[in-house]
C-alpha cells in the first residue's frame, strides 16, 4: 500500500502510518470562525499526536438552492485560508470547481480536493494534478456516489500518465441507494487501497439526505448527524487511512450542512476512540 508524503510539514498518511485528521468547517463563513475552528482541532489533535490539515470550502458550488449561501468565493476565501495557514501554522485543504481555479488553489492548499460529482472531469483533474505537482502538494479526490470502487483506477491512471507519479488520496464518502440516500460500503476501502492509494473516509458527507431538502423553501440538504461517528468508527476499524470530518460551534446554525456537521466540542471525544481504533489495527 501506498505511504504519500508532506515533507514540508513532516506528514505522511498510507500504510501503518498515523491516522491523517482532515477536518474543519464545510464552508469558510468569516475569518474568527476560522480560526475558532482550526485552533480548537489543532489543539486536539496534537495533544492525541494525529497529523492534522484544515478544511474549509470558499464556495459550495453545487448548493440545493440558487439562494443559499456558497462562501466568500476564490480571492477572498483564499485569503481568509492563507490567514489560518499562518497564524496556526497547519496545512491546508479546500476544493475547486474550475479548471481555472487550480494554480491559485494550490499555490494556497497543501492538499487540493476534487469534488465527487468531478472525479470523472479528464481535463479538470489533470489540470488540478498539474498544478498540485507544481506546488508540492497532494490531491484528495472524493469518489463519485455513482462509481464502484475499482472505477477509481482510471482516475488514478489518468493523473499518473498526466504527471508521472502517484499524489492521490482517494475519499470514500458513500454510494446512491435509490433516492435520498447514501450507503457507505467498508470493502470499497480495502479495495481502493488495492490500487495503490491511500484512503480516507468522508463521514460526514455520507450521511447527507441529498436531495432531501430541508429549511426554508426547501434551500438545504437533509442529513444525520448522528451517524458520523459510527461511519468513522467502522471506517478506521477498516483500515482507512484519513479521516475527513467537518465541525461547528452550533451545527443548527451553520451556514450549509449543519444536519451533517458536528459540534465542535465533540472533537477530542470522537478523535480520541478511531487513534485507538487505529493502535488496536496497527497492534494486530
Amino acid at each position: 500500500m501506498a505511504v504519500l508524503r508532506l515533507d514540508r510539514w513532516n506528514l505522511a498518511v498510507g500504510d501503518a502510518q498515523p491516522l491523517m485528521v482532515i477536518a474543519g468547517l464545510n464552508v469558510l463563513e468569516d475569518l474568527d470562525l476560522a480560526l475558532e475552528v482550526g485552533r480548537h482541532l489543532q489543539a486536539v489533535t496534537s495533544e492525541l499526536g494525529l497529523p492534522f490539515i484544515f478544511k474549509a470550502s470558499f464556495d459550495k458550488a453545487n448548493r440545493s438552492s440558487a439562494f443559499s449561501y456558497r462562501g466568500p468565493g476564490l480571492e477572498a476565501g483564499l485569503e481568509m485560508l492563507a490567514a489560518v495557514k499562518a497564524e496556526l501554522k497547519v496545512p491546508i485543504c479546500t476544493d475547486l470547481h474550475e479548471i481555472a481555479q487550480a494554480e491559485p488553489v494550490a499555490a494556497v492548499a497543501d492538499l487540493v480536493q476534487i469534488p465527487a460529482f468531478l472525479c470523472r472531469q479528464t481535463d479538470f483533474v489533470i489540470a488540478a494534478a498539474k498544478a498540485t505537482q507544481a506546488a508540492g502538494g497532494l490531491l484528495h479526490i472524493k469518489k463519485g456516489q455513482f462509481l464502484a470502487p475499482g472505477d477509481c483506477r482510471s482516475i488514478l491512471d489518468k493523473i499518473k500518465d498526466a504527471i508521472g507519479e502517484d499524489r492521490v488520496i482517494l475519499c470514500e464518502r458513500g454510494v446512491s441507494f435509490g433516492y435520498n440516500n447514501l450507503v457507505v460500503d467498508m470493502l470499497a476501502i480495502p479495495q481502493m487501497q488495492e490500487l495503490g492509494a491511500p484512503v480516507s473516509i468522508d463521514a460526514t458527507h455520507a450521511v447527507q439526505l441529498p436531495g432531501a431538502v430541508t429549511g426554508a423553501n426547501g434551500a438545504s440538504t437533509g442529513g444525520r448527524r448522528s451517524g458520523v461517528p459510527v461511519i468513522a468508527r467502522a471506517a478506521v476499524a477498516a483500515g482507512a487511512d484519513a479521516v475527513f470530518l467537518e465541525f461547528h460551534p452550533d451545527p443548527d446554525k451553520a451556514k450549509c450542512d449543519g444536519p451533517s456537521a458536528l459540534r465542535l466540542d465533540a472533537a477530542a471525544g470522537l478523535l480520541k476512540s478511531l487513534k485507538a481504533l487505529r493502535d488496536a489495527l496497527h497492534a494486530a
